[in-house]
């Protein structure tokens, strides 16, 4: 569940964040947002099968996920 939807929500705020800080038109910082967020969802799929402690790999991802989303939080809307 962790590798399905844990990953999901990280993939998701990676690009949200990746759209929201690159300093280029909104479409263009969009796709490439989308573009590393499939990265991201597979290197962390990845790394949920092969990490050997649950508490760990959920510490890490929905903690990271909770950090990104906050980061976003705190930087608001673009203008």
């Amino acid at each position: 569940m962790t590798a399905l939807f844990g990953g999901y929500a990280l993939a998701s705020a990676v690009a949200t964040l990746i759209a929201r800080l690159l300093p280029v038109d909104r479409a263009d910082a969009t796709a490439w947002g989308m573009n590393l967020s499939f990265l991201a969802f597979a290197g962390v799929a990845l790394w949920c099968f092969h990490e050997p402690r649950v508490a760990r790999l959920m510490l890490l991802v929905w903690g990271g996920t909770a950090a990104l989303v906050l980061a976003l939080y705190l930087l608001g809307m673009r203008p």
